[in-house]
């Protein structure tokens, strides 16, 4: 997946225009519009201002698999503030021990 992929991809989870995002970065609309359109990508020196107007690391927006999965187990996972992953880890690290077991266990159920 081209990282201008991965750009409109986040973008439209997080409900975000090209508008909105060329306003944010600085980037001009015809830009946006071109790495859609030719299937290009921005340039490197863009990298760290786009991640930074769409919460998320450049290894979230560079790596080709984000989860982070490589066909093993996750050995570990770059979450952003403000993204529902992230809240969700701050609520379970809220957690005493017998409410993540009881909450792992609906994760499991849900799962079958």
């Amino acid at each position: 997946m081209l990282i201008s992929d991965r750009i409109f991809k986040i973008m439209e989870e997080k409900g975000m225009t090209q508008k909105t995002f060329s306003e944010r970065t600085g980037i001009s609309q015809s830009t946006i519009s071109d790495w859609k359109r030719k299937k290009t990508n921005p340039s490197a020196e863009k990298i760290m201002v786009i991640c930074d107007v769409l919460k998320v690391s450049p290894y979230e927006l560079l790596q080709d698999d984000p989860s982070g999965y490589q066909g093993g187990q996750i050995e570990h996972k770059v979450v952003s503030e403000g993204t529902l992953s992230y809240d969700l880890l701050v609520e379970f690290e809220k957690m005493d021990k017998i409410q993540r077991e009881r909450l792992l266990g609906y994760m499991d159920a849900l799962k079958k």
